[in-house]
């Protein structure tokens, strides 16, 4: 089946990342995510609705108190402060005392006020991980005195204290991508070749694996065919990934890759970047060193600098995840837990964390570029005119 091979596709290249190095946001140990990529079909990643029948996760006992504690990874990247606030203010809308902490992308600060929440009374925890595979032995106090955990859009692995994961669709997130190179060079009718390199995510990241293969599925059979050539020749997960999700590190790198293949003019096509921030890194790295025609530059994030890059024409599109989506169903499903209601979840097959299938809720992405970005990001109000100028 298509989704136990991306599974082995994506646990070999994990384990290799593993071997030159973890970033932050994951496993040092299982990098590759331990579920089946959703399945996502490359020729047509627009989602379906979820299905009526996708049977809900069962109630669990009423919570007392009225405290959720909120860990986000860090403060340096505007996605996280935007999920951040978005849940504080949503939480506090709907009656709740909000313990919100930022953990400079440092595990250990992670576990620590992971601990502080536990001690302090918080009857909810919903966590985004730095790193995966880190939070096991502090979640065993959660467990232990019956506090109910959300991995929030990064799979928290190797631990049966996560009760529900809430995310989007990250593998249709690099199907989306992929899917946006191929309409953008029309590579059903042209000939090509066309040159491409990759910039992968964090290989500590459970999501940054669905993001890669998701694309990679995509794009293989042109890859396959001639029609895309790689010079750099690098492509495998673990050459690609970009610890930290580090614009300087994305930048760093593809200075390199455009000194070695590219200085002597070869064209370069195609800028498979995985998120906005390591796209950001290898836009500095174009405008530096890169005299040929621009090429087609992805994201993921909708951040304000790479919109505004992408007004420019310096990025092609970027994947909007509306945290703001995200923040209220997280808060519905608080609500529920904390009423000893049903949970509501879409997804009950594909999100094995290693101890078992975690009942998530998958948000549908859906991607802005230049034709659409107004109607997406300023009259949803989710940025203003003057934020883009």
């Amino acid at each position: 089946m298509k989704k136990k091979l991306v599974s082995m596709i994506l646990a070999t290249a994990m384990v290799a990342a593993t071997l030159v190095g973890c970033g932050n946001s994951g496993s040092s140990e299982t990098t590759a995510p331990a579920a089946e990529a959703p399945a996502a079909e490359a020729e047509a990643p627009a989602a379906e609705e979820p299905a009526a029948e996708e049977p809900a996760a069962e109630a669990p006992a009423a919570a007392t108190g009225n405290k959720v504690g909120v860990s986000m990874p860090t403060k340096d990247l505007q996605r996280w402060n935007q999920d951040g606030s978005n849940m504080q203010k949503e939480l506090e809308a709907a009656g709740y005392e909000v313990d919100l902490q930022y953990a400079s992308n440092d595990p250990a600060t992670q576990v620590s006020q992971i601990e502080n929440m536990i001690n302090g009374g918080c009857s909810v925890l919903v966590i985004a991980a730095i790193e995966g595979d880190s939070l096991s032995t502090v979640l065993e106090g959660a467990k232990t005195a019956g506090i109910p955990v959300i991995a929030y859009d990064r799979l928290i692995m190797n631990t049966d204290a996560v009760s529900y994961y809430a995310t989007f669709d990250n593998y249709m997130v690099g199907t989306k991508q992929g899917q946006y190179i191929v309409d953008a060079l029309d590579l059903e009718n042209a000939a090509g070749p066309f040159n491409m390199e990759i910039t992968a995510g964090d290989p500590g990241d459970n999501n940054a694996g669905y993001f890669y293969q998701g694309a990679i599925d995509v794009l293989q059979p042109y890859i396959d065919a001639g029609k895309i050539v790689i010079p750099s020749g690098q492509t495998e997960f673990a050459d690609v990934a970009t610890p930290l999700w580090s614009t300087e590190t994305a930048q760093s790198r593809m200075e390199n890759i455009l000194s070695s293949n590219y200085a002597d003019g070869t064209q370069l096509d195609i800028c498979l970047c995985s998120n906005d921030s390591t796209s950001l890194g290898v836009q500095n790295a174009l405008a530096a060193n890169y005299t040929g025609n621009y090429p087609v530059v992805t994201g993921q994030d909708c951040d304000m600098a790479n919109v505004k890059n992408m007004i420019a024409g310096k990025q092609s599109m970027s994947i909007f995840k509306d945290t703001r989506t995200l923040a209220s169903q997280v808060v519905k499903m608080v609500g529920q837990i904390l009423n000893g209601e049903t949970v509501d979840v879409n997804n009950t097959t594909d999100y094995d964390n290693g101890t078992g299938i975690i009942p998530s809720f998958l948000c549908e992405p859906v991607f802005a570029d230049v034709n659409n970005y107004k109607e997406l990001l300023i009259d949803s109000g989710y940025y203003t005119e003057a934020d883009l100028q």
